[in-house]
């Protein structure tokens, strides 16, 4: 099966977004939905993994400055995971960071899934943190 990547434009993409979001951060990990969606929506590029015709995985790109992206609300359907579509989504998110003028990639991984961002070029920094009841690391990747 062939997976693609997407910005998530209309209003049915970003529908796709969030309910993808609620199936693995609400539902599956049990994070409260009103931390799950936040006040960055707007301003965030969605993305939006495809198999077929189907929605499997979703992620957001958002600047802190003019230098720094950071990925966020990285989301695989469970079934979809170990499929490559993480991996996807992450060099999509990175190409489209690199032509918007990032030079470095932060994001927020949950601890368990350091590993899948260490093979991507991530590496953690500081110490873990908690956030919504799950533990996490600050990663970062240069992009030059």
């Amino acid at each position: 099966m062939t997976t693609i990547v997407k910005k998530a434009i209309t209003d049915s993409d970003l529908n796709h977004v969030f309910s993808i979001r609620t199936k693995v951060f609400v539902e599956e990990q049990n994070v409260p939905k009103d931390l799950e969606i936040d006040e960055w929506e707007e301003k965030s590029t969605h993305f939006l993994a495809w198999e077929n015709e189907l929605p499997i995985g979703t992620c957001r790109l958002r600047f802190v400055d003019p230098f720094t992206a950071k990925a966020e609300r990285v989301a695989v359907l469970k079934e979809k995971r170990k499929t490559g579509a993480g991996k996807l989504l992450m060099q999509t998110l990175e190409n489209v960071a690199r032509q918007k003028g990032a030079r470095k990639i932060l994001l927020y991984a949950q601890v368990r899934v350091i590993p899948f961002y260490k093979k991507l070029g991530y590496e953690p920094f500081g110490t873990p943190f908690d956030d919504a009841g799950i533990p996490h690391m600050k990663m970062e990747k240069s992009l030059r």
